[in-house]
């Protein structure tokens, strides 16, 4: 759509509006398109930083073009109806077709590990397609589908007369948009209410310039009949959306499926499971009492509750993230072990609960803990990652009561997993775990995939001491049956083949090493999924691929009378994506790793931000910048200089406000230098976008802390940050 006119200038009060609007828009679909098109586009819930940067690129896509004739804003309805609708059938087309693959890294011998990408080989498949170009399609799509929104806010930047005020209207919309969104996952809204949020916002924009059709009101309608459709319920399912995941629940068979991908199944005590219980057994059966005090973290829909409740239990912690799931097992598990008077329920993230009980326990267990989405878009790591570091295992270790044990249990699909697990359990406790597998076998090769594996640490040798006196102990697979006999005193040799078929072996596993020694995650690498200190080939690629769309569209947008970039923006905006990464992460690891702590960080970034814009408004010592890039650069030195583990015990301001301050407080520094430089500009439009496409490359190098680790990848934010202080600008000026 091309105006043959210049828009018509909005009065200055309308400008502030439309700022605060458009603040508040790009926030609410940033937020909405991560969290939809992680559930609907196939495995992209491990790459939702592409969903991420594709806003920022397309925000400053759309800033670099204000002053171009075409509306983009226009083109906002058709962009988003068949994007969402591509998603929408590939979902489909990959459910109905067991013939269709995607390669996710070489799922058979990955560098990195992404559960549920196992169940479809590639290599037998019929017909095979890259996550890398699911993910460049996608990223192309998402970034022209902001594209109208930015156009907006440049040609508002432009307008307003005070860009510091302009900037401080923008910020008061963003946070609008958070608290919004936050408060609509909260209440587990479905997309079509985050998407008519979105479409009523636009359609207000277009209508105020004259520019709403009748093609676009029906192109808004339709794409809500689009998500009207995808909230239709299945014939053997309920579909809810948690502040995480696409929740899938099948009543018929206690299933639960999230963001495509099996999760869990409600299984009943008196039918199948026994693998829930074989801590329990083998506890009994080497002559150790019930436990009496369990944790279990990963508590789920109840399935390793309702086994721990048969074994004398007398008080059980049950913690769990997702309010979704926690809710189908209180009130649809068969057992109702919820309901059980010994049961305490949390809604809270394992580590952050680990950090802050006071009391200590018999078991401590990790149940299944393995998540299938990203812990934020702003950095590599899952949802459990901080579960599992060697300071986790120390947590683990600290509310255990004298010989008491901590198990882990899961599909770990790796042998290396395994492997780097048992390590950081055996550095830990001082002595080395037991492992067992289910079904048996005699070894683990960290070169190869895995199945069910236990993994039991604690300095309490009775149970290894049991099956080194008694040998092989069997366990039935109709749990009730494991009740009434000694696993250690079955054989299966002497029953009926019918019978015998009902029993499997279970006896230590061995652990095969490879010639290095197993890279241990810690909580400034908390990478368990990834092989070694090592950026993978499919992020590689990703980089290069992204980074190449990324300059080829803002090569498109950039007016050609002027082939440059804003070097001081632009770098200030790649060093600020590398903090707000780095505060995330480290939010997560001082107050757990949940949603709402997720919303609460960016919160306070943008408030942040918005106290240093008032800074700048009203006080003259502001004008100076070298001084607040002296503080920003200081406070970047000490985050680097000392780990985030110093602050880990002690008391409350120890432990909370200083790293607070080492996470945030550059933050307000980068927003004061960011404020004035952008005060002095001649071209908001075009410094914004500058900014924006800065973050795209900060979003890309956040990459590179599976390499330097989270602490150290401060010191590519320090280089941005110099880089912005000698201010370059990037390419040639056109003629």
């Amino acid at each position: 759509m091309t105006r043959t006119e210049p828009p018509v200038p909005l009065a200055k009060g309308r400008l502030g509006l439309e700022l605060f609007l458009v603040g508040f828009l790009v926030l609410f679909l940033e937020l909405a398109s991560i969290r939809w098109f992680a559930a609907y586009v196939v495995f992209l819930q491990f790459f939702t930083n592409v969903v991420l940067i594709a806003s920022f690129l397309g925000m400053s896509c759309g800033c670099l073009a204000a002053r171009s004739k075409r509306d983009w804003l226009g083109y906002f309805p058709a962009l988003a109806f068949w994007l969402v609708a591509a998603a929408f059938f590939m979902f489909v087309g990959y459910d109905l077709w067991g013939g269709l693959a995607i390669d996710v890294g070489n799922q058979a011998s990955p560098q990195e590990v992404f559960f549920g990408t196992e169940f479809r080989n590639p290599d037998v498949a019929k017909f095979v397609v890259p996550i890398d170009l699911i993910a460049a399609i996608f990223f192309v799509g998402i970034a022209l589908m902001f594209v109208g929104l930015g156009q907006v806010l440049g040609r508002a930047f432009a307008a307003y007369p005070d860009r510091v005020k302009a900037y401080s209207f923008n910020i008061g919309g963003s946070l609008a948009g958070i608290v919004a969104f936050s408060a609509l996952s909260f209440a587990q809204t479905p997309p079509l209410v985050w998407f008519a949020v979105v479409a009523a916002g636009v359609a207000y924009l277009l209508h105020v310039r004259g520019e709403l059709t009748r093609g676009q009101m029906v192109r808004l309608g339709a794409l809500m009949c689009l998500f009207l459709v995808t909230l239709k319920p299945g014939s053997d399912f309920v579909t809810r959306w948690s502040p995480y995941y696409s929740i899938n629940y099948t009543a018929a068979t206690g299933g639960i499926f999230v963001n495509t991908i099996g999760y869990q199944e409600m299984v009943p005590f008196a039918e199948r499971g026994p693998s829930y219980s074989l801590i329990h057994l083998l506890q009994q059966h080497s002559g150790g009492a019930p436990f009496k005090d369990a944790l279990i973290i990963g508590a789920g829909s109840g399935n390793d509750m309702a086994h721990t409740l048969r074994f004398g239990v007398e008080r059980l912690d049950a913690v769990e993230i997702d309010p979704v799931i926690q809710d189908i097992g209180i009130h649809e598990h068969p057992d109702h072990p919820y309901q059980d008077k010994r049961v305490t329920a949390h809604l809270d993230d394992g580590r952050h609960f680990l950090r802050t009980t006071d009391r200590t326990y018999d078991l401590v267990i990790y149940a299944l803990v393995d998540s299938l989405i990203l812990h934020s878009s702003y950095a590599n790591i899952r949802l459990e990652s901080y579960l599992f570091t060697e300071e986790a295992f120390a947590d683990a270790k600290r509310v255990l009561k004298p010989g008491g044990l901590f198990v882990m249990y899961n599909y770990f699909r790796q042998g290396w997993i395994v492997e780097r697990v048992s390590a950081m359990a055996e550095k830990v406790f001082g002595c080395a775990p037991l492992v067992v597998s289910l079904p048996y076998r005699p070894t683990v090769d960290p070169n190869e995939p895995t199945g069910f594996t236990m993994i039991i640490a604690g300095c309490n040798p009775r149970i290894a001491d049991a099956f080194a006196a008694r040998g092989t102990f069997w366990i039935n697979h109709v749990p009730p049956k494991n009740l009434a006999v000694d696993g250690f005193d079955v054989h299966p040799d002497r029953m009926p083949p019918a019978e015998r078929a009902e029993w499997d072996p279970i006896a230590p596993t061995k652990l095969l090493h490879d010639a290095a020694a197993p890279i241990r995650a810690s909580d400034d690498w908390p990478f368990l999924y990834l092989r070694g200190r090592l950026i993978p080939d499919l992020t590689a690629r990703s980089m290069l691929v992204l980074g190449a769309l990324g300059l080829a569209m803002v090569y498109l947008f950039l007016p050609k009378a002027r082939m440059r970039i804003d070097g001081r923006m632009f770098f200030l905006g790649a060093g600020f994506m590398l903090l707000e990464t780095k505060a995330v992460v480290q939010m997560a690891l001082l107050f757990g790793s949940t949603w709402l702590v997720n919303s609460l960080v960016f919160f306070t970034v943008l408030v942040l931000i918005l106290v240093a814009n008032l800074y700048v408004l009203k006080l003259a010592a502001a004008k100076d910048i070298a001084w607040h890039y002296a503080g920003l650069l200081l406070l970047l030195a000490l985050a680097v200089a000392v780990p985030i583990d110093t602050f880990l015990n002690g008391g409350l301001v120890w432990r909370y406000a200083l790293p607070c301050l080492l996470a945030l407080g550059p933050m307000y520094f980068a927003g004061v230098v960011f404020a004035r430089s952008f005060a002095g500009n001649a071209d908001p439009d075009y410094a914004f976008g500058s900014n924006i496409a800065g973050s795209v490359v900060g979003g890309l190098s956040e990459s590179f802390s599976t390499v330097l680790g989270f602490r150290y990848l401060l010191l590519v934010a320090v280089a941005f940050y110099l880089l912005s202080a000698w201010g370059p600008s990037i390419g040639a000026k056109g003629r």
